[in-house]
């Protein structure tokens, strides 16, 4: 954890933090992922792994544009992920739960914090955001959430996260085992899966094309999403669901 001149935090990992370290009113970046499987080649972590590096990333970009103290919470393992329940190694906690979690996550850090960003790495965690933020912003909070898509990327565990995912963590990889999985676009697949989970549609749990993936373009990804999620913080223009918008897209 960096300090600032008065030896206050002013960016840096909560979770090693000691308390009086820890500054007033400070934006707090909180990974939300999950424990879901991603094909036979990328670890039940991916999601999280990713999330997780995105709010680093934009916590250190914000702090060094002097926007005030930024901390990163303990990222949040556990998502809504009932669509890949028929794959060992999942644990999804549901919508329920997951948005039960989410509005105590709020209220708790609105005790100390200032604004509140969930920096959100799997889709199926989407409707519960948007339940669970509108309704935090709906009791006053500063909070809201941003994702880390990037235009034109695929659906789940192919080139786009599995490039990311060799560029964070290659160690976790086995390109070896990689391969095409259903390369529909989601929206064509989407009605099948919600009804018949993923490995109706999928057997091996891809949706998209994992090959080709390298480090570089995994690189380039990454840069994108922190810088997209940098800017939806620094717009701070959130619709009613706590979705953090581009600068320029009007709040409805």
């Amino acid at each position: 954890m960096s300090e600032d001149e008065g030896g206050r935090a002013a960016a840096g990992d909560l979770g090693r933090a000691v308390w009086p370290s820890v500054p007033e009113r400070a934006l707090v970046l909180v990974p939300l992922g999950s424990t879901e499987q991603h094909g036979p080649h990328l670890p039940l972590s991916t999601d999280t792994v990713i999330a997780r590096a995105v709010a680093e990333r934009a916590a250190g970009i914000l702090a060094a544009e002097a926007a005030g103290p930024v901390l990163v919470a303990p990222a949040i393992e556990y998502g809504a992920s009932g669509e890949h329940a028929g794959f060992p190694g999942t644990v999804s906690i549901g919508h329920e739960a997951l948005r039960a979690l989410l509005v105590e996550t709020v209220r708790s850090l609105a005790l100390w914090a200032g604004r509140i960003v969930f920096v959100n790495g799997h889709g199926g965690n989407v409707p519960t955001l948007d339940a669970a933020l509108g309704q935090m912003r709906g009791e006053g909070h500063d909070a809201a959430w941003a994702g880390c898509g990037v235009p034109g990327g695929d659906a789940h565990a192919g080139l786009t996260e599995t490039s990311v995912m060799l560029h964070l963590v290659p160690g976790l990889v086995r390109m070896a085992d990689a391969a095409p999985g259903d390369t529909r676009p989601l929206a064509e697949v989407l009605p099948e899966m919600i009804a018949r989970g993923v490995r109706a549609v999928s057997p091996s749990g891809v949706l998209g094309d994992p090959s080709g993936a390298t480090p570089e373009q995994g690189q380039d990804i990454l840069d994108k999403m922190v810088a997209a999620v940098v800017r939806r913080i620094g717009e701070w223009s959130a619709d009613g669901r706590g979705r953090l918008l581009d600068p320029g897209v009007p709040s409805p």
